[in-house]
């Protein structure tokens, strides 16, 4: 017996990029910043794609948006295609999916005040006017834990968190069933950032909104997330539950971003005494060890997931049988 049908579904998605050639004798090369990703998103969850900066999520966000095209594969939304011929418009497309972006300030016009901001969307997509989009801006603000009265500030005289809220509720003014959250906390103070996570999981559970958050923070991803999905060099290698995942990692890369998370009770637990500074080397004070970093260039071709539990998938070598 089969489950429901996933709300979004992402279908051996690729997104190349042509690098730079030294001369125009150096053969093409192509950067493969996402490669043949496959990923479900269902109803009411939050899905985490996680990973080092490089890896491939945010493109794979921007695939999800409409915002990059992709080489390769397909997005599926109730089972309709998202992207190449019929495809749905941006304006269509906007009432499925809206971002929340990491930095708030960068994200919002400097030159217009946050109501006349949320009442312009309302007027582009025909959804309200007058009185009644005033009304819905004043309690989208309201939603989002600010005052209607900020409706006639600007951004600058928000602080961050405000700001953060702000995006928020502009992506939801026009009531998308998916909010695709791209590094949502990491310009916030950790006070501020409690506050957004809590508001977040209010907004999800009113709202019966489906979240794809992109986050490198793994103490965050653990707290919000059903699944998790992590990527390496453009491929998911290890994809489940979020339990299955923390609990009992198997991908190498995996078990190295767990370990990377300070145990700080366990750091309080001991006193130790720190060994002398060492001379550094000059030139070499940011220079990190990339020696056990592979050459995308020569990988292997690409591998498939194999099931080895409930909701537990990890990327195995060699090719799909």
């Amino acid at each position: 017996m089969t489950g429901p049908a996933p709300l979004l579904e992402i279908r051996d998605l690729s997104v190349h990029f042509a690098r730079p050639r030294p001369t125009i004798f150096h053969p093409a090369e192509m950067l493969r910043a996402v490669d043949h990703v496959d990923l479900t998103l269902h109803e009411g969850e939050c899905l985490s794609i996680v990973g080092e900066s490089g890896c491939g999520k945010s493109t794979t966000a921007l695939a999800v948006m409409g915002l990059q095209e992709p080489t390769a594969g397909t997005v599926l939304y109730r089972g309709k295609p998202l992207n190449g011929p019929g495809a749905p418009g941006r304006k269509e497309r906007a009432r499925i999916a809206q971002m929340v972006f990491q930095d708030p300030f960068a994200s919002l016009n400097p030159r217009i005040s946050i109501g006349r901001m949320l009442l312009a969307q309302l007027s582009l997509h025909g959804i309200a006017s007058g009185s009644e989009a005033r009304d819905r801006v004043a309690e989208m603000l309201t939603r989002v834990g600010l005052s209607p009265d900020h409706a006639r500030r600007f951004p600058h005289e928000f602080s961050g968190g405000q700001r953060q809220r702000i995006g928020i509720a502009r992506a939801l003014m026009l009531d998308p069933r998916i909010l695709v959250l791209d590094e949502p906390l990491s310009a916030l103070d950790v006070s501020i950032q409690a506050q957004i996570i809590n508001l977040l999981m209010e907004l999800q559970e009113r709202l019966k909104l489906s979240y794809i958050m992109i986050s490198h923070d793994l103490s965050v991803v653990e707290h919000v997330s059903d699944r998790v999905a992590v990527m390496y060099f453009g491929r998911v290698v290890e994809e489940g539950g979020w339990k299955q995942v923390f609990t009992t990692p198997t991908h190498p890369y995996t078990r190295r971003l767990i370990d990377s998370v300070p145990d700080m009770d366990a750091v309080l637990a001991q006193r130790r005494e720190l060994p002398p500074p060492a001379p550094v080397p000059d030139g070499a004070r940011f220079s990190p060890d990339i020696s056990a970093r592979p050459d995308p260039r020569t990988m292997p071709e690409p591998s498939h997931l194999a099931t080895i539990g409930p909701d537990h998938r990890v990327r195995l070598a060699g090719k799909a049988p």
